[in-house]
């Protein structure tokens, strides 16, 4: 097969492999001569599209044609014009699809003093200003003996924040960096500040609120005579303390996992994103839960995720979120369609409509059952939305300060990065899992080969709670570990 059409109500199909110009083809019963080249991930034809009239992929509109468009024609940013406004008017229609039944199932993590799950058993050194960043990093090259039997590794995450910041941001700073201090995979976490910055250590405490001191450590770098021998005596007590933990047996449904999408490609909405979709259904089939965020990533599709908040007072939250995040565009004048990247484009993305439907398949077919905002931890168990942008570091930085133990990141140009938590790379495309092996943990391309999505589903549901159980990501083998705070306002 060398053809898709997603939705029967689709007027393009996808080209699964490079289509050449003449070749005659067949989709569900339509037959069509393609007019001119087309790249794998890109759209062609399957009609003739009037001028001004909707191009419909997944049953949806993901643009208007610009100009006639002749059956058989590739249809991209050439021809097509996005359809979207910074305004719109939502009504809630619920909708309620059901789960797949999934036979119980366990991982090998950590139980918290707290109570709380875990996957890794690590020790965290969070700077509350980048002023200490070297010093963080320093502590990190001179102790790694710490790290063994149970310990997992210890690493720090350097950002330019935490002073010279106002109001929003520096608040925003400030709820980020303490949600990360409360992660539950870290076993033990030591706040190093500089102690002349605006994010004072009694305004950061004040934010974490209470916190266990076996587990948490704090040092002012100026009121110390040696921050290195400081830091390293406060890491070794930590040591000691996260050592006593020991991996057992967790039901699934103790998972938080985050969903997120970068670099992506005509084959995202087809292989990876709903194979993930599928993923979510079965673990929150299981009682865990799964957040999904990117809001730039959910403008023209954003009914598709409303129609499944399980009350009226999600969807109104929803709708609040997306809306707030069309604000922030249009205050800094700019318009709410302009996202897809440059690669994104390359891959065969049109339009923000076209991305956006395939983004939000990442989130299966549950309910909504709660809509998180930045900084804020997950509250309820099954699928929640997270504010925040699409930004692959700021998004991903958020996931895990929202508690996400482990995020799933499809991708179908590659990336290397890696955020705080276990980051699971997915390609959906065979050819890039075979030309990017040291980036790339799971292939979805198989589904474009005639794997179904349930099967592609469960597989990951599987190297999900091994990757849970402690078997590492590409990322955390190579030490790709990174943070980005959504920021907005001046610097100082």
């Amino acid at each position: 097969m060398n053809l898709l059409r997603i939705h029967p109500g689709d007027n393009v199909a996808v080209a699964l492999t490079d289509i050449k110009k003449g070749e005659t083809l067949s989709v569900d019963g339509v037959s069509v001569v393609a007019a001119e080249d087309v790249a794998r991930g890109h759209k062609l034809a399957l009609r003739a599209i009037a001028k001004d009239a909707p191009v419909v992929k997944y049953g949806n509109p993901i643009g208007l044609a610009k100009a006639d468009i002749a059956a058989g024609a590739w249809v991209h940013v050439h021809n097509v014009r996005t359809g979207l406004s910074e305004t719109a008017d939502y009504v809630y229609d619920h909708k309620s699809y059901p789960l797949p039944e999934v036979a119980p199932r366990t991982f090998a993590g950590y139980r918290r003093a707290d109570g709380r799950a875990a996957v890794r058993n690590e020790l965290w050194i969070i700077p509350t200003v980048g002023c200490v960043n070297n010093v963080a990093a320093a502590l990190v090259r001179e102790n790694q003996d710490l790290v063994g039997g149970s310990i997992d590794g210890l690493y720090t995450f350097p950002h330019p924040f935490g002073c010279s910041q106002m109001g929003g941001d520096h608040a925003q700073t400030r709820k980020l960096l303490a949600a990360l201090v409360r992660h539950p995979n870290a076993g033990g976490v030591l706040v190093l500040s500089l102690g002349c910055e605006n994010l004072t250590q009694e305004q950061f405490k004040a934010e974490l609120g209470e916190w266990d001191d076996k587990r948490v450590k704090f040092l002012v770098c100026q009121q110390v005579e040696d921050e290195l021998e400081a830091g390293s005596a406060l890491l070794r007590e930590l040591a000691d303390y996260a050592g006593q933990f020991q991996r057992e047996q967790l039901p699934a449904s103790e998972l938080v996992v985050g969903l997120k999408c970068g670099g992506s490609d005509g084959l995202s909405g087809i292989t990876a994103n709903p194979t993930v979709g599928r993923f979510s259904d079965r673990l929150v089939a299981l009682g865990g839960s799964t957040v999904l965020t990117e809001v730039p990533e959910m403008f023209g599709a954003e009914n598709i995720l409303f129609s499944r908040c399980e009350n009226r007072a999600v969807f109104d939250r929803a709708v609040a979120m997306v809306n707030g995040f069309k604000d922030y565009y249009v205050s800094h004048g700019q318009v709410v369609y302009e996202n897809p990247s440059p690669g994104n484009k390359a891959g065969g993305i049109t339009t923000l409509e076209d991305k956006s439907c395939g983004c939000v398949q990442k989130g299966g077919s549950a309910q909504i059952v709660d809509v998180l905002a930045y900084g804020e931890a997950v509250k309820t168990k099954g699928l929640s939305l997270l504010s925040a942008p699409g930004n692959d570091l700021v998004a991903s930085t958020a996931l895990t300060a929202a508690g996400a133990h482990i995020i799933l990141f499809t991708t179908g140009r590659g990336t290397p990065f890696g955020a705080p938590a276990p980051t699971v790379k997915i390609s959906t495309n065979t050819a890039l899992y075979e030309k990017k092996g040291n980036w790339i943990d799971f292939n979805a391309g198989t589904v474009a080969a005639g794997e179904s999505l349930d099967d592609a589903g469960d597989r990951l549901l599987d190297y999900v709670l091994r990757v849970a159980s402690g078997e590492q990501t590409r990322a955390e083998q190579h030490g790709a570990r990174e943070i980005s705070i959504f920021k907005d306002g001046v610097v100082l």
